[in-house]
């Protein structure tokens, strides 16, 4: 398995890798904003994600509105993956209440095993040797993440780890399922649809599990425009990342999706570094290259997989002129 330059400087990988990048930085920032909420002693996952998802409803219904188009999938099917987006959040926030970031970062690489079985058998992903020695890499540089912890012995347990522990398992296998699930509706629908029919359905659940859950947290708040500037900013950063998603899903799958966000917690080791001058240990550098070196190999096209398309165009093509000599009463031409 050698590296072959072409194959990593194509326009889809770059794209790809670029895009999985931002994405992950724009995690990266949401998760220091609830970080910041939650230093202002703000306990409200749901609430911070409802504005994130009326802004999709309003910016891109109002496109949707404008163009009037025929609806390309079912309602319920933009419901429940909203629905699943929605508790997916919820989980993985409520988590920090129990467990550790260590175990956190760990459990939350569930859901790549997750995805890739979910993508084979619903929309017959082929996942070739290059492709799992790439998901492989991407992995054992996490697992060089949660050893860098421990050898800098920052590891903190939580207050109920059991519990902690089965929330994320949980709310990664809930991403897995909304990221396939994504995938499929982007293609085979249209992103302004999926992505109105998500800020819609994603708003209105929000809003009745604030309704249940978090109206008091909401009512305790001394509101004021400083209170206020971090739910905005977790909205706004919320649309970007859900407006980037469809084109990384559309382009290089779920898949790629998922391994990419395997690096927000490297970026926030590096914010970390510059911005708050943070000392922190020498494996996060290592555990970034080998992830970085693991998402390019995924990226890359399978060498075998390239002849065999063109080798089914070259047959298709040799067929189709066979047909037309054989209605013309032409001998076939070799």
């Amino acid at each position: 398995m050698g590296f072959n330059l072409k194959k990593i400087t194509r326009k889809k990988t770059l794209i790809g890798l670029g895009l999985g990048q931002i994405l992950s930085l724009l995690v990266t920032a949401n998760v220091f904003t609830s970080s910041e909420l939650a230093r202002k002693g703000v306990n409200a996952p749901t609430s911070q994600s409802f504005s994130g998802y009326l802004l999709l409803a309003i910016v891109y219904g109002s496109i949707m509105l404008y163009r009037r188009p025929t609806i390309k999938a079912k309602w319920y099917h933009y419901f429940l993956v909203a629905l699943v987006d929605v508790e997916a959040n919820f989980l993985v926030v409520k988590a920090n209440q129990y467990t550790s970031i260590t175990s956190i970062m760990l459990l939350d690489c569930w859901a790549i095993p997750c995805v890739l079985v979910l993508t084979w058998v619903f929309l017959k992903t082929k996942y070739r040797f290059k492709k799992i020695s790439g998901v492989v890499i991407c992995i054992v540089g996490v697992v060089m993440v949660v050893f860098s912890d421990v050898h800098a012995g920052s590891r903190a347990g939580g207050s109920n780890p059991v519990k902690g522990d089965l929330l994320v398992l949980a709310g990664a296998t809930l991403y897995a399922v909304s990221n396939t699930t994504e995938e499929f509706l982007v293609k085979s629908a249209d992103t302004v649809e999926l992505m109105s029919f998500m800020g819609l359905f994603g708003a209105i659940i929000s809003a009745i599990q604030i309704g249940i859950v978090e109206r008091g947290e909401l009512k305790a708040i001394h509101w004021s425009a400083e209170a206020a500037f971090p739910f905005v900013r977790y909205a706004v950063t919320m649309f970007l990342f859900y407006s980037i998603l469809p084109v990384l899903l559309k382009t290089n799958g779920s898949t790629m999706f998922t391994l990419s966000l395997l690096t927000s917690d490297m970026w926030a080791v590096l914010i970390r570094i510059f911005a708050y001058h943070e000392k922190v240990d020498w494996l996060y550098y290592l555990a970034f290259a080998t992830t970085a070196i693991g998402l390019i190999i995924y990226s890359m096209k399978e060498k075998d997989q390239e002849e065999q398309r063109n080798g089914e165009v070259v047959n298709a093509e040799a067929e189709r002129r066979k047909l037309l000599h054989e209605e013309d009463g032409e001998p076939p031409s070799v």
